[in-house]
């Protein structure tokens, strides 16, 4: 990633950033190692999550099938653009190919229009309700189905991939559009194929061009060609007066106007509103595009915020002489924590027994890890991963009373407060009360006094059982 904590991230990150919200919502991921990762490569909060759902679609595999699904997009849209030539040309053919050469002009402008009209008026009936409406009958939203059943499959990613790319767009109000511009190009595709089919045949063929009608009256026709005819008559194209409407057979004049006009009316009606709706489309999701990133309002992404917040160290200055009291450690919410229970040695001199002989057995035999640690970078490094993904309810931590406690015991005891919901300080091989409130004033003083310390074990363990 470059410069991921100056910018949102981009649209595939996003849409990598959803997936691993969806697939969360079956049960969380093991992200001990992510969360790390993600804190020491970026500063901003939503950076940080864009991250670790990065390092965790990695694992599953997101990012190649992203890639995939995008190789193969523009191959299904121009199959699909095939597709329509071919159907258009078909629908040229049917209307200019008849063997009687005869073109009925009423029943050609239903024919070349109606589909469109009817698909046109559902795009703009659902840019005004619900998502989802009628996206799933757009070209757009077929060409992007097709692409996820062909790129992944069904047992692959990329229905998860198209369910986050759907609800971005959505978000964002850009889904009609999006699905718009896709089906608009493609629509004035088709009209530019059959606009050219149709001048070829009408430019070297003999056609003879009317209407007919068993129960309408003739008047209802003049006036159609005339009000149908209006717009195409501001752009050039001719409109046949009412003698030539009610012809039988008018002259090669009257043909080549009725041709003009009905060429007139699949421009004006067909074409250039397709062509107006691409331009239209596409300033839309110029302008809406930067609102395409999650909902960080989302609890999920609050939840995922607070933990890393959680896992910020204490801010200390080694060069400061005197005590400087941190900040108290914030806390896990009840919902996070699991019912388990930690034992841990830290930093006990290589002589003194492990587990102690005073520690009940029965406390040992359920408690979930029974560890003992040098104070190493790599020992803590592994310890706090295990504590980031059990989260106990308890941490009992057994420490020599004659030691001295430092910054690094502070930075180490803040950390493993960070993954559970207490923890407690059993001060082992005390020979006075000296130590132990040598140990409590320290505690005190750094910010750390949730920390129940004592150098008696019935106290250290007062009201706290394994599970």
């Amino acid at each position: 990633m470059t410069n991921t904590a100056l910018r949102e991230p981009a649209f595939p990150d996003a849409v990598i950033t959803e997936a691993i919200r969806w697939t969360e919502e079956t049960g969380p991921l093991d992200d001990a190692q992510a969360l790390r990762i993600a804190a020491s490569r970026a500063s901003d909060g939503h950076a940080r999550i864009t991250e670790r759902a990065l390092h965790l679609g990695e694992r599953i595999g997101l990012p190649s099938e992203m890639t995939r699904a995008r190789q193969w997009a523009p191959w299904v849209l121009l199959g699909l653009v095939a597709l329509i030539v071919v159907a258009g040309l078909g629908l040229a053919g049917n209307v200019v190919g008849g063997g009687e050469r005869h073109i009925n002009v009423i029943v050609a402008l239903v024919s070349l229009l109606g589909l469109h009209a009817l698909t046109l008026l559902l795009w703009l009936i659902g840019l005004w309700l619900p998502a989802g409406s009628f996206g799933t009958a757009s070209l757009g939203w077929i060409w992007l189905s097709l692409t996820a059943r062909v790129a992944g499959g069904k047992r692959g990613q990329a229905p998860l991939l198209l369910r986050a790319t759907t609800g971005l767009l959505t978000r964002a109000r850009l889904l009609p559009w999006a699905f718009g511009l896709v089906s608009h190009g493609i629509w004035s595709l088709s009209f530019a194929v059959v606009l050219a089919a149709m001048l070829f045949a009408l430019a070297f063929r003999s056609y003879t061009l009317n209407w007919e009608t068993t129960i309408l009256d003739p008047a209802f026709f003049v006036r159609a060609v005339q009000v149908l005819g209006w717009a195409p008559s501001q752009l050039g194209f001719p409109v046949p007066d009412a003698a030539t409407v009610l012809s039988a057979a008018p002259g090669a004049a009257g043909q080549r106007t009725w041709a003009m006009w009905l060429t007139g009316c699949i421009v004006v009606y067909g074409l250039l509103p397709r062509l107006a709706l691409v331009l239209l489309s596409a300033a839309v999701w110029r302008s809406r595009r930067k609102a395409l990133q999650p909902d960080w309002s989302e609890p999920y992404y609050r939840k995922l915020l607070a933990r890393f917040a959680a896992l910020a160290p204490a801010a200390i200055v080694d060069a400061d002489p005197g005590r400087t009291r941190g900040a108290a450690p914030a806390r896990l919410a009840p919902s996070e924590l699991q019912d388990a229970l930690f034992v841990i040695g830290f930093e006990l001199p290589p002589d003194m027994p492990w587990p102690p002989t005073a520690l009940p057995v029965d406390l040992l035999a359920d408690a979930a890890q029974v560890l003992r640690i040098d104070g190493s970078a790599p020992a803590r490094r592994t310890l706090l991963d295990q504590l980031a993904q059990a989260r106990p309810r308890a941490v009992l931590l057994v420490c020599h009373a004659a030691s001295s406690p430092d910054r690094g015991t502070e930075r180490f005891l803040r950390e493993v407060l960070a993954h559970c919901g207490e923890c407690r300080l059993w001060l082992a091989d005390a020979n006075g009360a000296g130590a132990a409130g040598r140990w409590i004033d320290w505690l005190r003083d750094t910010g750390l006094e949730r920390i129940t310390a004592s150098d008696r074990l019935d106290t250290a363990l007062q009201g706290l059982s394994a599970p």
